[in-house]
């Protein structure tokens, strides 16, 4: 018997907002300094991993200090900043920012839960900081995705149990931090990547709010 659900967590890059092309810019240029092959592929990898866990993808087997480690990292987010700069409204994804306000017309809670520590750039550069009852992201937990932390961390701040909750997300350590935290996950993106949510769509755009509606049994 499924459950009324009380609140919708969004995973942001990939779910609410576009970025994915700076962040490929970014690792790309960061890459090509180190003389490390990095491919749109090898991209697509580091989707929904945090900063230091996507720099040891980078590295593979390659051996650097833990000053290197970090002044790498932190040259990824300099490059990655410059970049947001660009950012408009025109990054929200189709579909995205009608979908979370049809659901806060309905009384039902919105969360954003992001690994990125830039969540808060990228939301004012859109123009949405304001449209979510509560933001999450890599300053506020420890552990980051497929551990459940960040999602419960939302839950909590949202006042609503994890088992109310349903999380978007495109990326399978996130389906896969959802699934740990006791969550509803609705996938977005192809099989091999969101095939473990309990419902998938190929873009955010493809869930109206009728069927999302249908999903949390509201």
């Amino acid at each position: 018997m499924r459950r009324k659900l009380k609140a919708v967590i969004f995973d942001l890059d990939g779910v609410i907002t576009d970025t994915s092309e700076y962040h490929y810019r970014a690792w790309k240029r960061l890459a090509d300094e180190e003389g490390i092959p990095f491919t749109r592929d090898d991209n697509d990898k580091l989707r929904g991993v945090s900063r230091g866990e996507c720099l040891k993808i980078l590295l593979k087997e390659k051996q650097v200090s833990d000053e290197k480690f970090q002044e790498i990292m932190n040259r990824k987010n300099e490059y990655y900043v410059e970049l947001l700069g660009q950012m408009t409204s025109k990054n929200i994804l189709s579909g995205a920012k009608e979908l979370v306000l049809g659901l806060k017309r309905r009384g039902i809670k919105t969360a954003i839960a992001s690994v990125s520590k830039n969540t808060r750039t990228v939301l004012q550069g859109t123009g949405i900081e304001d449209l979510f009852d509560v933001i999450v992201d890599g300053y506020s937990v420890k552990n980051t995705k497929p551990a459940p932390d960040i999602f419960l961390f939302a839950a909590k701040e949202l006042g609503v149990k994890p088992e109310d909750c349903a999380v978007v997300e495109d990326a399978e350590a996130g389906i896969d931090a959802a699934l740990a935290g006791n969550m509803l996950p609705i996938g977005i993106g192809p099989e091999e990547r969101a095939g473990k949510a309990r419902y998938r769509f190929e873009k955010t755009g493809d869930i109206t709010l009728t069927k999302l509606l249908e999903i949390i049994n509201f």
